[in-house]
């Protein structure tokens, strides 16, 4: 039975097409996955369901009934909820009272706690939201969809800031939904997540449907080839360079509470995984080697400039820079334009008496621009009006601008499309046969086993032995996250 059925949606914002007449059916008892690359269309087509955005054209049906809603309540009343890569629960209230916020006189507490069992949530529903992990945040928003007897379930990114373990009871949850008889739409950019929960795709591009299909029958080189309109090729570029000599080394470095004990030494030329799961300590061992957060024991070491002491600026002036897996609120000024961002950590260099001038900073970034492949009107255009991939490339310009030579690089490739992921992989590949140095932090083992030469291992604060990437499995890297490993080098 058919859930979902959209049909010729179009949608104009003054001269840009964000719509030009996409299809999208999705049955009852399916979990659907919309794919597409950013900028496709996807969150506009989603807006549209959830009755935030009017169409300007196009029919829309519930369970064989017409559907146009007016605001987003309606769009709830109707039976259609919207879970969010930003989740909207209070922390400081309970569970049972998220799941009723806003719907108290119609969810009652034996509502809110068969919609957490039916998603296999024990926890009692007293606690408070902010004592769940991520993925315990995610199932209660599910919960609150399950109760408020809603029909389609529409998940954007819902696994983008938890990790594997965290991820797999999110699709436990996913799963139970579509055994309950209930649409679900699921939005990642992740396309093993997709096979791993998806019976069938619809893939967007340019604002049109252009593929759908059943996801066993289709290759991950054909929905590339769907998402990106070219085949891409072989996803991770092929090594073609040898490392160089140290030119980080850190040892014994502990910091205020995470990491507790991490060493590892770091070659030119060289990209070095660093794999664990969320809460592990990667963010914070980063943070600490770039001196953002404080250093309790060890000393970080670059070229013949040693501290135990580390400072950001201080890392900056000896060829150091970091980029920061919260794009959005650390790694760049959404309010300031894109030549700005790029040069922030240098705008002396390009300052005439003390005062900065946009036209300089447009003409100094261009340069960066074409080098990178950053695709935008204008280098005095905001940052935030780019798509996630470019203003990864922005973020990435800005240490290369500064002139780094060791790059500390937190979940690079985190919400952006698989051909955006593509080209970031080629860049710092090419950065690499340059001679910089990198250490790149991801949640992603595949991620890690094609683009890094050697890999090591976080769990509980302790960074575990580095090993060649390809003396590794996912099944290994998972198994060493979850249960730790030999510390000292294989």
């Amino acid at each position: 039975m058919t859930a979902l059925s959209m049909r010729g949606v179009r949608k104009r914002f003054a001269a840009t097409v964000a719509l030009a007449g996409v299809d999208l059916e999705v049955a009852a008892g399916e979990i659907h996955a919309l794919l597409g690359e950013n900028g496709a269309g996807k969150s506009t087509l989603m807006k549209i369901l959830a009755g935030a955005i009017t169409p300007d054209a196009g029919v829309i049906s519930l369970n064989g009934t017409t559907y146009a809603p007016r605001d987003p309540i309606a769009g709830r009343d109707a039976g259609v909820a919207m879970i969010y890569q930003e989740l909207t629960l209070a922390p400081h209230l309970s569970v049972v009272e998220n799941i009723r916020l806003a719907r108290e006189k119609t969810i009652t507490r034996a509502d809110a706690t068969a919609a957490l069992r039916a998603l296999g949530l024990t926890n009692s529903v007293n606690t408070l939201v902010k004592n769940l992990g991520p993925g315990e945040r995610q199932i209660v928003e599910i919960a609150r969809a399950i109760a408020a007897d809603a029909r389609v379930i529409v998940l954007d990114e819902p696994t983008s800031s938890i990790g594997p373990m965290e991820a797999s009871r999110v699709f436990d949850a996913m799963r139970r939904l579509r055994d309950l008889g209930r649409a679900v739409i699921f939005i990642s950019h992740h396309l093993d997540e997709v096979r791993a929960v998806a019976e069938r795709f619809t893939v967007l591009r340019d604002g049109a449907s252009v593929g759908t299909g059943r996801i066993a029958e289709t290759s991950d080189d054909a929905l590339i080839a769907l998402m990106a309109g070219r085949p891409l090729g072989q996803l991770f570029p092929v090594r073609t360079w040898a490392a160089g000599g140290v030119v980080l080394k850190i040892d014994a470095l502990a910091g205020d509470s995470l990491p507790r004990d991490a060493s590892l030494e770091l070659r030119r030329g060289e990209i070095f995984g660093i794999a664990g799961l969320i809460g592990a300590g990667r963010t914070e061992l980063l943070r600490t080697i770039f001196g953002l957060d404080a250093v309790r024991a060890g000393h970080v070491r670059v070229g013949a400039w040693s501290s135990s002491t580390a400072q950001p600026y201080l890392n900056l002036r000896h060829g150091v820079g970091m980029l920061s897996e919260d794009r959005k609120n650390e790694g760049l000024a959404q309010r300031l334009p894109i030549a700005t961002n790029l040069l922030l950590s240098s705008l002396n260099r390009h300052a005439r008496h003390g005062v900065v001038d946009d036209r300089t900073l447009a003409r100094a970034s261009e340069p960066w621009l074409a080098r990178l492949g950053i695709k935008a009107a204008s280098p005095l255009r905001l940052v935030s009006e780019l798509s996630g991939g470019n203003q990864q490339k922005v973020a990435i310009a800005r240490l290369l601008a500064h002139d780094v030579d060791v790059m500390l690089l937190d979940e690079p490739t985190r919400g952006i499309d698989v051909g955006s992921k593509a080209e970031i992989y080629r860049l710092l590949a090419s950065l690499a046969s340059q001679g910089k140095a990198i250490v790149m932090v991801s949640s992603v083992a595949t991620e890690l086993l094609g683009l890094c030469d050697r890999i090591a291992v976080m769990h509980r604060g302790v960074l575990g032995a580095a090993r060649a990437a390809d003396a590794w499995t996912e099944e290994s890297i998972v198994h060493a996250a979850s249960l730790g490993t030999a510390k000292d080098v294989a």
